[in-house]
């Protein structure tokens, strides 16, 4: 910039007429114009540069891990090069520290429980789905109010046809006999009406619960990661609104995979909803939770500082080492089954996804540290050192 500042105006003087602090002189609007063009074709070439950065980054992640040139490997490596998946940073990490290939099949393995794309094309149908049907019921509501006035007093014309003199002429009888032919093809489209109207309601009531399953992860019965996105926003304008404190908490179940490998899937399963259990004891109105995904979990607590977040985490990270738990089906023990969990404040940075990435960062600094910890994402430094696990 000090570069491009000497081209334009070694002196620096029409700078300064540019900002509106010097003299203006007699061609200061053509300069202005092309100081503007300038800076807009320097803005242009720095958009490129940043462009050809990220294309090359994701270039470089593909090839460095031999990966498969598909649409899910390049959108996992585009959110990864945009900063958007910290956690999966700290698993790619982690995987090659233990000299693991980062694979399409494992990208994909790890990522289907939070699947972004499908998860915005999800709510983007139940918002048409939904659209459709109240547009529909009250179309349907109209045409049933409309048919039940047409039918009123089309009842009423043949009363007043059928009390006439029954030597009457015959085109009264004819007329008699037609309106009473459309008095019934009436009642039978408003029967049609309102059936259609309850199975429009009974469509809502299916679009409601689809709803809730989309939001709530079927295994723990938490939040999941898209529902939890949506609070975080939510909580987020609301705590900056009133004053309040606002902490981000990322937990994760220390040595999960060895649960896996020598229990099995459907006692890591249980290993979850224990876990899940644990750290929906200490939520409330104000303490939100949601499995995040894996076997991640995600908390916000609002009104607490995150030395108060980190004190009630810490306690639920004790209470889960207290217990003893053993896989129901061959009674072999778990052992101790901990977790580790990193603490941010929410406000302490440019954005809610900042915040998560601090936290998830300060997480990892737990694993780092020995696991089975909490530690704060401004000093990690641990709250109350944990014991490390043996398991």
């Amino acid at each position: 910039m000090a570069q491009a500042l000497e081209q334009d105006d070694p002196a620096g003087g029409n700078w300064l007429g540019w900002l509106g602090l010097g003299r203006a002189s007699s061609d200061s609007a053509p300069r202005r114009e092309r100081g503007r063009r300038s800076s807009d074709a320097r803005a242009r070439e720095h958009m490129l540069e940043a462009r050809q950065q990220l294309l090359s980054e994701i270039a470089e992640f593909v090839l460095a891990n031999d990966l498969e040139v598909t649409s899910g490997t390049l959108t996992i490596a585009l959110r990864l090069c945009c900063g958007e998946e910290p956690s999966l940073e700290r698993r790619i990490a982690r995987r090659r520290s233990e000299g693991m290939p980062i694979t399409s099949d494992w990208l994909q393995e790890i990522t289907s429980d939070y699947s972004h794309g499908e998860e915005e094309m999800l709510n983007k149908l139940v918002e048409r789905l939904e659209t459709g049907i109240n547009d529909f019921s009250r179309t349907t509501e109209t045409a049933r109010s409309a048919t039940n006035d047409y039918n009123e007093a089309l009842e009423r014309h043949v009363d007043d046809i059928k009390s006439s003199d029954g030597d009457g002429p015959k085109l009264l009888s004819e007329l008699a006999g037609y309106a009473q032919a459309m008095l019934e093809r009436s009642r039978k489209a408003e029967a049609e009406l309102r059936h259609a109207e309850e199975e429009a309601e009974g469509l809502r009531r299916n679009l409601e619960r689809a709803r809730r399953d989309a939001e709530f992860d079927f295994l723990t019965g938490l939040r999941n990661r898209r529902s939890f996105e949506v609070m975080l926003e939510e909580e987020y304008r609301s705590a900056r609104a009133n004053g309040e404190a606002l902490s981000v908490a990322f937990c994760d179940i220390d040595r999960f995979k060895v649960i896996n490998d020598t229990h099995g899937h459907a006692a890591g399963d249980r290993v979850l909803c224990v876990v899940a259990e644990t750290l929906a004891k200490i939520s409330d109105d104000k303490c939100h939770i949601a499995r995040h995904g894996g076997e991640e979990f995600v908390m916000l607590f609002r009104g607490s500082s995150t030395v108060e977040a980190a004190e009630a985490l810490d306690g639920a990270r004790r209470a889960l080492g207290a217990r003893r738990l053993m896989n129901r089906r061959t009674g072999a023990p778990f052992g101790k089954v901990t977790f580790s969990g990193g603490v941010a404040n929410v406000f302490a940075y440019d954005s809610p996804r900042a915040a998560l990435s601090a936290a998830d960062q300060a997480l990892y600094m737990a694993k780092e540290n020995g696991r089975d910890r909490i530690m704060l994402a401004e000093d990690c430094d641990s709250v109350e050192t944990g014991v490390e696990e043996s398991g």
